[in-house]
């Protein structure tokens, strides 16, 4: 048994129970359960006992009970369950278990409540409006949340993500002040009925373009306090229903054009404090009922594109943050919708940044320490090693001189800059493939480099080039290959280089080439140039002659003016500097394929390595990091401080590595993967520090003994001088902090070696950098650069050096200050024009007129009218009006005056007039004053509009009442000492429990009795006043034998089909009837077949509209109107009956007295007859039951252009005419432009532009709604339902179909032409049903719709 009840249970989840599969017998009673999920008993499979009273479950699934073939007790009465199509199920399901679900019961329809459930006909379940399905989801609250009323409500709780597995039918969703970072993708996708999210004060900085798909419902988004930089493309589609969205405070830097495509019904955005310069036209078209627009805090380049938001802005003035230019600097801090279009101008090229702000491409951006302007992007000098990451896609020149490249790397970053025209840089060697991809590039300029040669792989891809500037480099040759690729270069220059000879064939690539500068070469005019002065006599190309250089008798000789003969290789002249020879660095010595260069102070390596090199000595020498470019050589000797841990990556025929006598205290985990083929390992005279992450190096070397038991360690403590190779592994361990002597190793700048807040970053040569910070130099940053470095020009005076002093200065001071430091501000009042005894105040190269209340001012380098205190100011215009709450403003000779409108007081009508001062609340009630009027609150007990009614009598404590309970609202008196109870009329037995009369005062009232309380030996007795002389006592089904009218003032009974005048009691196949004692009379109705019993009701005074009347149509003038009276003492067999266990009906009431309590609201009742009364009204009160006030408030009303409406007895309201509003209807209307538009089929809308457009129903479209859609198929995916006898089957998935919805062409003049399926498919579906069983059927599926002829 789990026993649940009396707890604050809210929902029943789908895996509840999973696992507790041995639960027999299961009570919730007493909660607040409100959903059931579907399946949540699924695996209660013994269960035999469930009771869910006393709950607040509305509605049921019809899986809800599928899975208890075992149940037994079932119980579910006192809960609110809607009895409408969703629940005919139950039902069902409930006749066919006669014994489970004992009095369940509806409570809502009204006209079902209190019938019990298995008692109600399927016909009855009506669903009215849109259907919803009868399934629900409970809420699954995130932890640190709190949930209710579908708001779930997460705000700082420090989450670091949105929470998911929310349940469907949330409305609202509270995220703001946590710490997300993310919106994923479809964060919020699921929750269709989301109304408002609230993500602000975040740290959100990406956002899934899908996030917020398919939320049309959703009217505001808040994402303010972020730090979101891109709105991606689509993240507000879809979003029709959205009026709010706040984006303030983030750093968003573009807006897409079409990003608000979908948001028409958007009324107020902020946009404000974002890193906005350019907003693209059109950006805001589409939101046609915007009212509210933020966008101040932006820094907005107002130039020629930025035009058209000053217009848009001048035309809606809906800018209510005050916008400002951030550059020019002629419009800078200028509003943007108070500036003329002509203000805005694009001069030279214009910047790319503003030109195509609506396309928001990611590379808008100015690369970090570089220069933009217009399509220029300037790197020059700033000391960078490689191409920065993201140059901006549209950029036309680079700029990258004067930097320290040592490499030009193949990142494929020119293959993103189709429309690079221009490079500037500073390399020493270009990668193969580095151009791949550049064909926009039209001129490369590669001056005062340290090229050495040129190769086609260099500059392949450069196919559109056609300026070659590689002046000044150490070229020493040009190959027959160098220029392969490059047909479309006119102009080459290899002007101071190294050039002494050139290979046969060096420029025939070079179809286009018009000029070859070759000058400022040592050219060597012997037999291997001799090729070169026939071309140049042959080609029409401008060369500027160049000239030899070698041999001697031929130097300064123009190479084209040589003899051919004279082009001669003669002993010792027959270098080549082209020839394929084996090169060896000059710094080194070279055999075969073994290169030293120990001891030669070194900090980089040579260039000029054979790359066929097997052994490399570089032993002392003074590098500091293992140089990445060794990992194709294979004995390496090396001085070093630091290993990195990629440094021995891919040397995996590397078999001898010699570390011994360096520096190095720690290697890291992994530096020898790649050493598969090592078979020694030198690494003594090392200061190793033998901690936990060197615990891997002794594992490595124990595994393979490649350290021969030199290398010992250093530290720290016990590890002092053990040997790496002997000592157990278990012994490497971390104690405590590593010193930072150790850790500088590879890290130097951990010792802050960077003074003045210089930073420090790691140098493979240097070991370590300071990049300093502007004033300061030096290799640590220690030395100011001059005496300016302090700025010390105050209020933004500029700082100069004295022409050959450094250590002095001087200022330019701005307009508006003077002194040595500019730290005298000038005082312009000394001469001001302020009127009108105004005060000048003094600011920075202005001044300030002060004016007196009724006099306008401006400050002096304004020109408008009014600024120096000349002009009076009209208090009553809309911007400076004060009067509040709709009052008036007057002008008067010293300012204005507001009349106020009734409530309201004070100098500008802004307080509340205190209607409590003069109340008439009673009996110490509370008076809460209300705008021209006050409502009374009553003490416990008292009523009325004054609370002038006393509460109802209450015994004493200490009566014998106190433990006596009266029901059905009687009251308990002492008599004799004890306690007896005064029933209300109708009522009777020692508590009143019981209801034995009851009076029929509508003509549409009835009882309705069980079928189980009639039997067919039924015995049924009654007693009946009434002034009518027709009505229905008793009916009992068609095909039954039990039916008595009152018929001009008589009973008959009808049962046969003829006509006869009986009283009731039935037995065996007669009846028989007696009236006031008289004799019986009987009627045999064994003539007539005997029906199959049916569980009809009996009905009591009256019939419902729907249930069948044959029996009592027969005959004429026989009507079957309900019964109108009293009827009392309802015996059935032989058993007076409490009529409370039926369902009074409304117009049912208790009692027998036509005059109930509460029916003469402020009168007295007095019955007319036995079922009629009228009500004599107290004084000030009239109406039919005395509950309209005679008093009436409009007399003497103040309405001017209207008629008065009555709130209460005291205050009204005034209902304007055509044309008027105000609170008087004392103001002229402004017309709206929705009175010149109709709406046929929709509502009309106001744009935010103020124009007016229909916004049609469903259906519906066109100007003015008026033309219907045309036929289509809507598509409809949910459950596909039948009946099975009593059991309610469904689909056990859910089926795609179409329903066929539109009109028909304009033609179909006749309507002859319907909008109906033109073809269906069939398919088999499971389904299961209520009483568990399952079957499949085919279901036939609309697939097309269309026009076809309507069915006759």
């Amino acid at each position: 048994m789990r026993d649940l009840s009396e707890n604050q249970i809210q929902g029943i989840p789908r895996k509840a129970f999973r696992g507790a599969t041995e639960i027999k017998n299961l009570q919730l009673d007493y909660n607040q359960i409100s959903c059931i999920e579907d399946g949540a008993f699924r695996a209660l499979r013994d269960l035999e006992v469930l009771t869910l009273n006393n709950n607040n479950i509305t509605r049921l699934s019809v899986a809800s009970f599928n899975h208890m073939p075992k149940l037994r007790t079932f119980r579910l009465h006192s809960n609110n369950l809607l009895c409408d199509c969703n629940v005919a199920w139950l039902s069902d399901w409930l006749r066919q278990r006669p014994r489970l679900g004992l009095y369940t019961q509806c409570m809502t329809p009204p006209s079902l409540r209190g019938h019990n459930i298995a008692e109600v006909q399927k016909k009855e379940f009506v669903c009215t409006g849109p259907q919803s399905h009868s399934s629900c989801s409970v809420l699954q609250c995130p932890e640190l949340c709190t949930c209710s009323n579908n708001i779930v409500d997460c705000r700082g709780k420090g989450l670091p993500e949105i929470p998911t597995n929310l349940p469907e039918t949330i409305t609202e969703i509270r995220l703001e002040q946590n710490s997300i970072k993310i919106i994923p993708a479809g964060a919020f996708s699921p929750y269709k009925r989301l109304r408002r999210i609230d993500l602000s004060n975040n740290q959100i900085t990406e956002v899934a373009p899908d996030s917020f798909q398919g939320l049309r419902s959703l009217n505001s988004l808040v994402l303010y306090g972020n730090k979101i930089t891109e709105l991606p493309k689509g993240l507000f589609d879809g979003l029709f229903s959205l009026q709010l969205l706040l984006l303030n405070a983030n750093k968003i830097n573009c807006l897409r054009v079409d990003s608000f495509q979908d948001l028409q019904n958007l009324n107020l955005l902020s946009l404000y404090d974002n890193k906005l310069q350019t907003i693209a036209k059109g950006t805001f078209s589409s939101l046609r009922a915007i009212q509210t627009l933020h966008l101040a805090q932006n820094p907005f380049m107002c130039d020629c594109h930025l035009k058209w938001l000053a217009d848009y802005l001048q035309d809606n003035p809906i800018e209510t943050s005050g916008a400002r230019c951030a550059s020019p600097r002629r419009l800078a801090n200028k509003r943007i919708g108070q500036i003329k279009s002509k203000k805005f101008r694009c001069s030279g090229v214009e910047d790319y940044r503003s030109k195509l702000g609506g396309d928001c491409f990611a590379d808008l951006a100015c690369p970090e320490k570089c220069r933009c302007e217009g399509t220029t992007v300037d790197c020059s000098g700033q000391k960078l090693t490689k191409i920065p990451d993201h140059i901006p896609q549209y950029t036309a020149e680079l700029r990258l001189n004067n930097n320290e490249f040592m490499v030009l790397e193949a990142t494929g970053i020119f293959k993103k800059l189709p429309q690079l025209r221009k490079i500037n840089n500073k390399i020493t060697d270009i990668e193969e493939g580095t151009f791949e991809g550049a064909a926009g590039v039209n001129e490369l300029i590669l001056t005062s480099n340290r090229l050495e040669t040129i190769h086609h792989s260099m500059l392949k891809g450069l196919g559109g080039l056609r300026t070659l500037m590689l002046r000044s480099n150490k070229i020493s040759c040009v190959n027959n290959g160098s220029f392969t690729g490059l047909s479309s270069v006119r102009l080459l220059s290899l002007y101071d280089n190294q050039i002494t000879s050139m290979s046969p064939g060096a420029f025939d690539t070079l179809h286009s080439l018009s000029t070859l500068n070759l000058l400022a070469n040592p050219f060597n005019c012997n037999c291997h140039l001799a090729w070169l002065g026939e071309w140049l006599r042959k080609k029409r190309i401008v060369t500027g002659n160049p000239r030899c250089q070698n041999p001697y008798f031929l130097k300064e000789i123009p190479i084209q003016d040589v003899a051919v003969q004279d082009f001669a290789c003669e002993e010792g002249n027959e270098e080549n500097s082209c020839s394929p020879l084996a090169r060896c660095p000059a710094e080194c010595s070279c055999l075969d394929t073994v290169v030293r260069c120990s001891n030669k102070g070194l900090k980089v390596l040579p260039k000029g390595i054979p790359r066929d090199v097997t052994e490399l000595y570089l032993d002392g020498n003074q590098f500091t990091q293992v140089p990445l470019e060794l990992s194709n050589y294979k004995h390496l000797t090396l001085m070093l401080r630091c290993i990195p841990v990629k440094a021995f990556d891919g040397l995996k025929s590397l078999r001898l590595l010699s570390l011994h006598g360096n520096d190095i205290a720690v290697i890291p985990d992994g530096a020898f993967k790649d050493l598969s083929s090592l078979s020694h390992l030198a690494l003594g005279a090392n200061p190793l520090y033998c901690d936990c992450h060197m615990q891997w190096l002794s594992d490595w070397v124990k595994s393979g003994y490649k350290e021969p038991g030199i290398a010992r360690c250093t530290g720290p403590g016990e590890m002092t001088d053990k040997l790496l190779l002997t000592t157990p592994s278990k012994k490497f361990t971390c104690t405590g902090p590593v010193d930072v002597s150790i850790l500088a190793k590879c890290n130097p700048c951990l010792s802050n070696p960077c003074k003045n807040d210089g930073t420090c970053s790691n140098h493979p040569v240097d070991f370590y950098r300071c990049t300093c910070p502007y004033g300061f130099k030096g290799q640590d940053c220690e030395e100011p650069i001059h005496a300016c470095i302090s700025n010390p020009c105050q209020n933004g005076g500029t700082c100069h050096l004295k022409d050959g002093e450094e250590d002095t200065h001087w200022c330019v001071c701005p307009e508006g200050f003077e002194g040595d430091e500019c730290e005298i501000n000038i005082d312009d009042c000394e001469d001001n024009d302020c009127e009108n005894n105004s005060t000048c105040v003094d600011g920075i190269n202005n001044y300030t007129c002060l004016c007196s209340p009724e006099y306008s001012a401006a400050n002096n380098n304004e020109v408008e009218k009014g600024e120096l205190c000349e002009d009076k100011v009209d208090f009553c215009a809309p911007e400076l009006n004060l009067c509040q709450h709709d009052s008036k403003c007057i002008r008067t000779a010293k300012g204005f005056t507001c009349e106020c409108t009734p409530g309201y007081t004070g100098e500008h009508c802004d307080m509340d007039f205190d209607d409590c001062e003069d109340n008439k609340c009673k009996n110490g009630a509370q008076c809460i004053d209300a705008v021209n009027g006050y409502t009374c609150v009553c003490p416990d007990g008292y009523s009325g509009l004054f609370c002038e009614f006393p509460p109802p009598m209450v015994l004493p404590r200490t009566s014998p009442c106190d433990h006596f309970d009266c029901v059905n609202g009687a009251q308990c008196v002492v008599k004799d000492t004890d306690p007896v109870c005064q029933c209300l009329p109708g009522y009777e037995g020692v508590h009143c429990e019981r209801l034995v009369s009851v009076n029929f005062i509508d003509r549409e009232s009835f009882l309705q009795i069980p079928s189980n309380l009639i039997s067919e030996q039924a015995n049924i007795s009654l007693q009946i006043a009434t002034d009518e002389d027709n009505g229905i006592l008793l009916y009992k089904g068609d095909n039954e034998h039990i039916a008595v009218e009152l018929y001009r003032g008589r009973l008959r009974t009808i049962n046969d089909g003829s006509f006869h005048v009986v009283e009731l009691v039935s037995k065996d196949q007669s009846l028989s009837l007696s009236i006031d004692g008289g004799s019986p009379k009987s009627i045999n109705t064994a003539n007539t077949a005997s029906p199959v019993p049916s569980p009809a009701p009996l009905y009591l005074g009256g019939l419902p509209q729907q249930s069948g009347l044959a029996s009592l149509r027969q005959g004429s003038g026989r009507n079957g109107s309900s019964f109108h009276g009293c009827i009392r003492n309802l015996y059935i067999n032989d058993q007076l009956q409490d009529l409370t266990q039926f369902l009074l009906q409304e117009g049912v009431v208790p009692g027998c007295q036509p005059c109930q309590r509460s029916l003469c609201a402020h009168g007295q009742c007095q019955a007319t007859g036995q079922s009629s009364f009228s009500c004599q009204c107290e004084a000030g009160w009239s109406g039919p039951l005395c509950d309209q006030q005679i008093n009436n408030p409009c007399d003497g009303n103040k309405c001017i252009h209207g008629s008065c409406l009555a709130i209460n007895s005291y205050s009204y309201s005034c209902r304007c005419l055509p044309g008027f509003t105000g609170v008087l209807c004392d103001e002229e209307e402004q017309l709206s432009p929705c009175q010149f538009i109709a709406c046929k089929h929709g509502r009309c809308r106001v744009s935010g532009l103020g124009k007016a457009y229909c916004e049609c129903n469903s259906g519906y479209t066109g100007q003015n709604c008026d033309r219907e859609v045309a036929c289509r198929g809507e598509r409809v995916r949910d459950h596909y339902q039948t009946q099975q006898g009593y059991a309610a089957c469904q689909s056990t998935e859910k089926l795609s179909r179409l329903e066929c919805r539109g009109r028909c062409g304009a033609g179909d003049a006749d309507g002859t032409s319907c909008c109906a399926p033109l073809r269906s498919k069939r398919r088999k579906y499971t389904f299961q049903c209520t009483d568990g069983s399952s079957f499949v059927q085919e279901v036939e599926k609309v697939v097309k719709c269309g026009c076809t002829k309507c069915p006759s």
